[in-house]
């Protein structure tokens, strides 16, 4: 392969480096369309499979926090005061039984931790790779698990929810870019949408747990719902003992040339892989003269990845969906349904969820990210104004809402999580994980895992005292915002479908308006 470089004189070798680069051109263009040789390998299936086990860790810890924050015996042991207001006050709001602060805080602890944990999981994944910090999130998560369950006190209670935490913030940093590395381009949707199924796989698998223990009289209930959290645990560090590195990490990490190209030879199951290995040789050599990875991030070229690393999981956060997610049971018992039928509801919402990010799984690489963000934008809009309409008209501050009403409002949340599912929430995984060059990957995904953290944290910390004093009008809030964010990815979001994952930065250069501020050049200090 033939070195280039950026030219700042007249001189003879810069001429003669510039003839070498425009020969290779034909080469570089026929890459384009993104298509590689190689096929579908079992290796590439199974390593996948093993390494999206990562997201049912951070679904299951959503999932799980509601029901066990609205189970009796939780509450009585650690929250009394709720549980008293909840069951005897009959003066407090509908929309107000569940408004504390130390109640949040057992939700929220947790992705306090993990948002300071994922700075750390940035520096630890370029450093080590993407195998070993899936296998210390997963260790970490497994022992948090375990002190979480058999905790005598809130000291320990918030001791083995803060392990809980590091441990998603390692394994949410290195996941999604390990299916990323790992997929075939014409494959990355359906392969990194892997991790937003297991997300709700998890958190699917802590609803039917919830549902199945909360009749329990004694504290046996909660802690099997917070033990069990160390199940697909367990399941991932064991997992990850088996996995292969990335060939992108190895080239990035090593100078060992000829591993990298061995894994990439097993992964695409063909001999014929010079392109991609080109491409790859191209991004680890720019990598490796970067030492400062997040102050490189906010240079004017890589300013659409650091834009899109912010804002795609801001909004994320902002649909509503995780106050949904955390609170669901809560809000059903609000609308005035026992806790029976509310922990049941949640399921069913968790069913609807998983469906629909298994039909985005199958369809996002043929339709592609932006048309997918658009649809479930707009169903998610439509149906969030409808919940708030009917909270507003029938649910009293004191009173509860009909039989007929209280299945309208599920059927509304489940029209809203099924946009949800096949559109915010795999592809807010996917597109910021595919976005980035080699050099600033592992800092642009730890940007995005933190900005997610942040806002969890602000959403679980502040939703009960949002319903509280905005009543049905929080719904409202929350489809002003899909409106806006749907409006903002169809204008500046370019897409990604098909190009190969070291060569999406061309994508910026031809967007009608991230190419007046990047350039519509390829700007590369040391490689084509």
């Amino acid at each position: 392969m033939k070195p280039s470089v950026v030219c700042e004189s007249d001189s003879p070798l810069c001429e003669s480096l510039i003839e070498e680069a425009m020969a290779e051109k034909p080469d570089t263009e026929s890459r384009r369309s993104g298509i590689y040789s190689g096929r579908m390998t079992s290796f590439v299936v199974v390593s996948c499979m093993m390494a999206a086990v990562g997201g049912a860790l951070f679904g299951y810890d959503i999932g799980i926090s509601g029901g066990v924050s609205s189970m009796d015996t939780f509450l009585k042991k650690f929250y009394p005061d709720v549980y008293t207001k909840m069951e005897d006050d009959t003066t407090v709001s509908n929309y107000c039984k569940f408004d504390s602060q130390l109640l949040t805080l057992f939700t929220s602890s947790l992705y306090i931790a993990g948002f300071i944990a994922s700075f750390a999981a940035s520096s630890f994944t370029g450093t080590f790779g993407r195998r070993p910090s899936i296998l210390f999130g997963g260790a970490t998560h497994l022992v948090g698990a375990l002190v979480a369950g058999a905790a005598p006190n809130i000291y320990l209670l918030m001791v083995g929810r803060v392990l809980l935490g590091v441990g998603l913030g390692f394994t949410n940093q290195a996941v999604p870019l390990y299916l990323s590395e790992m997929a075939p381009t014409r494959y990355r949707g359906a392969f990194s949408n892997g991790f937003q199924l297991c997300v709700n796989i998890g958190a699917l698998s802590a609803n039917l747990v919830s549902y199945g223990t909360e009749k329990m009289e004694s504290d046996w209930g909660w802690r099997i719902c917070l033990a069990t959290a160390g199940v697909p645990a367990a399941l991932l560090a064991l997992g990850a003992l088996f996995l292969q590195e990335t060939p992108n990490s190895v080239m990035q990490r090593t100078e060992d040339h000829q591993k990298a190209k061995s894994i990439l030879v097993k992964l695409r199951g063909t001999e014929d892989v010079k392109d991609e290995f080109d491409d790859l040789i191209n991004a680890s050599t720019l990598s490796k003269t970067v030492t400062h990875p997040f102050l490189k991030m906010t240079e004017r070229k890589y300013r659409p990845q650091l834009v899109m690393a912010i804002a795609i999981p801001f909004f994320q956060q902002v649909t509503g969906i995780n106050a949904i997610a955390f609170y669901a049971p809560e809000l059903f018992r609000t609308t005035g349904l026992g806790e029976s039928a509310s922990l049941l509801s949640a399921v069913v919402i968790r069913v609807v969820n998983l469906t629909c990010t298994f039909i985005s799984m199958l369809i996002v690489d043929k339709f592609g990210r932006k048309l997918l963000f658009a649809v479930g934008g707009i169903q998610m809009a439509v149906s969030q104004i409808a919940v708030g309409s009917i909270m507003a008209t029938q649910l009293g501050d004191y009173g509860e809402v009909s039989e007929g009403y209280a299945l309208a409002l599920l059927v509304l949340i489940c029209v809203y999580v099924s946009g949800y599912g096949w559109s915010w929430g795999p592809l807010g995984w996917l597109v910021p994980s595919e976005i980035f060059p080699l050099e600033i990957r592992s800092a642009g995904q730890s940007i995005r895992v933190a900005v997610s953290f942040l806002f969890t944290i602000i959403i679980a910390q502040t939703y009960l005292a949002m319903l509280c004093q905005l009543k049905s009008g929080i719904f409202f809030c929350f489809g002003g915002w899909v409106v806006a964010m749907t409006a903002f990815v169809y204008l500046f979001l370019p897409e990604t479908k098909n190009v190969p994952i070291e060569q999406v930065d061309r994508v910026w250069r031809e967007h009608w308006f991230w190419k007046r501020i990047v350039g519509t050049e390829k700007v590369n200090e040391t490689g084509a």
